[in-house]
């Protein structure tokens, strides 16, 4: 959700964007569809070994505290790997703890700070996922086929089947002929690259923009319109699941995307608030009713019209158009109040969400509630320049009653009824320290928007949006579990076909 721009501001802001597109057409005329392959006359053997303490690690860790837990196991392993080769460990990095800066997540603040510390000594930055398994021996063989006085942009591709609102219609001639990577398979850099952008991060300060999918924004960054490398395809960067048959000749694996932690919390411990209005009462409610709701043992529907037949309650805010803040804010102070059953975790829907709740219970397991808890898909607003991480709507938003009561008590509030909601909670959020925590398992767009690979492993929790597709189909092929409330344990390997 973007915030509320004057009429000028809109004119402004698509003349922008179509000029953006304009450029973007133009510089993808010299893209080609291999392109991202690797050509014999552009790789060669460096005929000095590669060592581990060449290459830096950093694990895309996050503060929460069960992620900073399976970080520190990821980092353990790495090392015991090192260990078990008999060479010097080699630095590997938290990204989370690395610095106080909000925007580190988004990866390019960041390279000054790694040119600085490892641009004479080491050879490449890799990163990898918390979920990313590593096999260090063969990670080392596949790096040591390149030459890293070169610049490389290593990485397994995706790559969208059509041109879709999460990258801004990038490349609608043709959307698939621009690759980006897989983060859960690992992707690398080589230092001469790391170089070059961090003196230019230095020299052309981040545009304070959006950071909306952010490995397509990472490669955007780097090709430059044509002015820098491709991304170039590794067979070895895998998202097979470690140990199955087509993993034999992977350097990198990846754990299933949804964790394990134990039971799901029970259906009681989730409160659920779904945002409507009277235009939809007859158009979106029924697909909640059809899908999901059955799910929820605690559900409230809230619009600004009292309609029994649903039920719905009116809160007292007018709708809105747009931004729907002070609607939001009204379910918080109802949420603590003593209108409705005390939870621990509240769910804030859009009435066009599609979502898994018994997913999301065995997800909500592997928290502590009794933290400050805020869960979803994670965007990003002007972090080059001190900006804000926020929960975007429409995938869902997930929050501990712990997060709710310092919110509300930190005395924030909308600055209008309109206000972006997520993106006014990221800023008060912000403004308290208190971390947003990303799971790529929530989903803004519908499952066209995203690349059929990306999909391919994951357990999806939700998708949002009905546009131009049957909602209740789409939730029984990607949200439903043939064991009914079962969580399964296998991701959606199907979507190949399928999609």
């Amino acid at each position: 959700m973007q915030p509320y721009n004057s009429p000028f501001g809109n004119k402004v802001a698509f003349l922008v964007f179509f000029l953006s597109c304009l450029l973007i057409s133009i510089a993808v005329g010299d893209l080609k569809e291999g392109d991202s392959l690797v050509k014999e006359d552009d790789q060669r053997v460096d005929e000095r070994p590669l060592y581990l303490n060449q290459v830096v690690f950093i694990i895309q860790s996050q503060k929460n505290s069960f992620h900073v837990r399976r970080a520190e196991e990821r980092r353990l392993e790495l090392l015991r790997q090192a260990s078990s080769l008999e060479q010097n460990p080699p630095p590997v990095l938290l990204l989370h703890s690395l610095s106080d800066n909000e925007g580190d997540w988004s990866i390019l603040p960041l390279l000054p700070y790694l040119s600085t510390t490892f641009g004479r000594n080491s050879s490449w930055i890799v990163y990898l996922e918390e979920q990313t398994n590593v096999e260090l021996s063969r990670l080392l063989q596949v790096l040591g086929k390149f030459d890293r006085w070169k610049e490389w942009f290593l990485g397994k591709p995706l790559h969208d089947e059509e041109s879709t609102i999460i990258h801004h219609y990038a490349f609608a001639d043709n959307p698939s002929v621009f690759k980006y990577p897989d983060f859960a398979a690992g992707w690398a850099l080589s230092i001469p690259l790391v170089n070059r952008l961090a003196n230019k991060v230095r020299d052309e300060p981040l545009k304070s923009d959006f950071t909306i999918d952010l490995k397509h924004e990472i490669a955007l960054y780097i090709w430059e319109d044509g002015k820098g490398p491709r991304l170039t395809a590794v067979p070895e960067l895998c998202t097979e699941t470690k140990g199955s048959a087509g993993a034999q000749n992977c350097a990198t694996t990846v754990d299933t995307y949804l964790p394990l932690c134990g039971d799901p919390v029970k259906k009681e411990d989730v409160f659920v608030a779904v945002k409507t209005c009277k235009k939809f009462h007859t158009e979106r409610v029924p697909v909640v009713k059809k899908t999901w709701e059955r799910h929820a043992a605690l559900l409230e529907y809230y619009s600004d019209h009292a309609d029994p037949t649903i039920p719905t309650i009116d809160l007292g805010v007018p709708n809105t158009e747009r931004g729907h803040c002070g609607k939001t804010f009204a379910i918080l102070e109802r949420f603590v109040s003593n209108a409705v059953p005390q939870t621990k975790w509240l769910l804030i829907v859009d009435d066009d969400t599609l979502i898994s709740l018994p997913r999301l219970r065995a997800l909500l397991r592997c928290y502590d509630p009794s933290e400050p808890v805020c869960l979803g898909e994670r965007y990003g607003y002007g972090l080059g320049q001190g900006g804000y991480s926020y929960i975007t709507g429409g995938g869902g938003m997930v929050f501990s009653r712990a997060a709710v009561t310092r919110l509300l008590s930190s005395g924030c509030k909308c600055y209008s009824n309109d206000a972006p909601d997520d993106m006014v909670l990221g800023m008060c959020l912000n403004a308290l320290g208190l971390p947003v925590t990303h799971s790529p398992l929530f989903h803004q767009a519908r499952p066209e928007d995203y690349s059929k690979d990306f999909l391919a492993h994951q357990v999806p929790i939700s998708f949002h949006k009905h546009w131009n597709i049957d909602p209740v189909a789409v939730f029984h092929k990607w949200l439903v579990d043939d064991r009914g409330d079962r969580m399964p344990n296998k991701p959606h390997r199907d979507t190949r076909e399928e999609l």
